[in-house]
């Protein structure tokens, strides 16, 4: 079962959304949220913790936006599209902000290198979703 597969059964969709596009901001949000939550984790088990004090902060931040975002993407009736937009652009900021701050731990820890990449997907697919609404 897909995304895709799910939105295309709705009986009455609200908003007329490119469907491919959204099942992407949905996919990669969610990804992203649990991925964000591991790296959250994985960074408290280090030896070095205290230095990743931003990057837990900021994981733990891109995992709530990311999760939320997925949520709303994901209901179809009655969407109000300004709020949509507007929780796209959050979601695109808190993960260009976590990438960045995983990338710079990236060299050290792979689940920051996993992190950022994640984050970055989540960031394009939301972007493009935008784009698409215009």
């Amino acid at each position: 079962m897909s995304i895709t597969s799910m939105i295309k059964t709705h009986p009455n969709p609200t908003t007329d959304l490119n469907v491919e596009h959204l099942a992407e901001a949905i996919d990669a949000a969610a990804a992203c949220a649990t991925i964000c939550a591991a790296c959250a984790d994985a960074c408290l088990a280090e030896d070095s913790v205290a230095e990743l004090r931003d990057c837990i902060r900021t994981d733990l931040d891109c995992a709530d936006v990311c999760a939320t975002t997925a949520s709303v993407l994901s209901r179809r009736t009655g969407s109000n599209l300004g709020v949509v937009k507007e929780l796209l652009t959050a979601c695109r900021t808190a993960c260009a902000s976590c990438a960045d701050e995983c990338e710079s731990h990236a060299s050290m820890h792979e689940h920051c290198k996993i992190c950022a990449e994640a984050c970055r997907r989540c960031e394009k697919a939301c972007a493009d979703l935008l784009g698409a609404i215009g």
